[in-house]
């Protein structure tokens, strides 16, 4: 009995117009340019121990941060890829301080969509060959077509995406992604460089038995986390929980989104609007939790409802299995 072909994600593309039925196949267009990117990024980071690319350019970027080589290239890849296929009209990059303003050949874009993204998440775990990954989300313009792109194009609430995902880039790499239709992955055949769906229609499980979250700051952490982490460690019914923190967010969320459990990162006593951004981490992240049957909140909001004042603003940040979530926040309920 013959058995039936895996798509790629250009097949899987092509035979989802629902997905795209308000996009002329724009969207698609542009999903394909990441996927592309993606691949190159891939690519540099497997030869990572070969070449001269490995460590750190001597440089911090906008969040103070010391900025690795790979950071950089994976930067001016995803850039110039969405630069060069003319598909946007404007980007944002954690490595970049102010947004990135695309002009079409008249220098009158007419483009439509915007992309928020971390172009390299985890990079201090490259040099120890941990995986890392690139986080984007996907917007439509809000300012009139045909006009210079604005501030408020990004600062949009996360419910506003078009489309979000990431790259994994591990012992394989793997795109997932949505469209606000569910959530897919494929994973890339680096010998014919392909994508192709291998994680068809993710959903989260509703409960789990992981906590995801950098415990080394457990004294800096409010009450209400701190006492859910000791119930997540209590000897009752099927906990303790098991802890599991990678420190790059792509891996721990692609586990989470996979086996279930809970990420955290909460605020702290150094870092009141806590570590992670909420334009092109929080937000794209949110988004696929959601779309795969999981929540994520700050703690005491929904995360796509926040509405960004600035492009590199923080946020806590709790997501997972729902009711893994919601206990969390019941924590942080009784906080005062």
């Amino acid at each position: 009995m013959a058995t039936q072909r895996t798509l790629t994600l250009g097949e899987f593309l092509i035979g989802r117009p629902g997905d795209f039925e308000y996009e002329n196949a724009e969207l698609g267009r542009l999903l394909n340019a990441i996927r592309l990117a993606g691949k190159v990024v891939g690519h540099e980071i497997n030869r990572a121990g070969l070449v001269d690319i490995t460590g750190t350019m001597g440089t911090t970027n906008v969040q103070g941060e010391e900025q690795k080589k790979l950071d950089v290239f994976a930067n001016e890849a995803f850039i110039n890829t969405l630069t060069n296929r003319d598909i946007v009209c404007g980007i944002v990059s954690e490595e970049n301080d102010a947004p990135i303003h695309i002009s079409g050949a008249d220098n009158r874009n007419r483009n439509k969509y915007v992309v928020v993204m971390d172009p390299l998440d985890g990079s201090s775990n490259i040099d120890v060959n941990i995986t890392v990954g690139t986080i984007f989300g996907i917007y439509h313009r809000v300012s009139p077509i045909g006009t210079p792109v604005t501030l408020e194009d990004f600062l949009q609430p996360g419910n506003m995406q078009v489309a979000a995902g990431y790259i994994a880039y591990g012992t394989s790499t793997i795109m997932v992604y949505t469209t606000g239709n569910g959530v897919n992955g494929f994973t890339l055949n680096p010998a014919i460089g392909t994508y192709y769906l291998s994680h068809p229609n993710i959903q989260v499980p509703e409960t789990g038995r992981i906590y995801s979250v950098n415990e080394g700051g457990y004294v800096h952490f409010p009450e209400g986390v701190k006492r859910y982490i000791k119930y997540c460690q209590a000897e009752e019914g099927d906990r303790p929980y098991t802890s599991r923190y990678v420190g790059s967010m792509v891996a721990d969320i692609h586990r989470t989104l996979l086996q279930g459990g809970i990420y955290m990162y909460p605020k702290s006593s150094g870092r009141e609007a806590g570590k992670l951004r909420l334009l092109y981490e929080s937000n794209p992240v949110a988004f696929l939790l959601e779309q795969a049957g999981g929540r994520a909140t700050d703690g005491f909001q929904r995360i796509l409802d926040l509405k960004p004042t600035e492009i590199h603003q923080r946020t806590p940040f709790f997501g997972g299995s729902v009711e893994m979530v919601k206990k969390a926040e019941a924590f942080l309920a009784t906080e005062g």
